[in-house]
């Protein structure tokens, strides 16, 4: 299935706070995967980039990309 494109942020923003942690393109892809999409590198990164802009990630590691979660409350 694939869903657009925020039907998929949705899911990924929903996998980031569910399991916290470090992402990167990979482990968004494969969260995308298991939530029904057939994502792609590009917009997954480009989701990853908005989710940091908007305070959930933020960027830990430049080469390769990768992202922690902000811990809140």
């Amino acid at each position: 299935m694939t869903g657009p494109t925020s039907s998929r942020r949705a899911d990924l923003e929903r996998a980031v706070r569910t399991y916290g942690g470090h992402w990167d393109t990979e482990r968004a892809l494969r969260a995308l995967r298991d939530a029904g999409h057939d994502p792609q590198d590009k917009h997954t990164r480009q989701i990853l980039r908005d989710l940091a802009s908007e305070g959930l990630l933020v960027k830990v590691e430049d080469r390769p990309v990768r992202y922690s979660t902000v811990r809140t409350g």
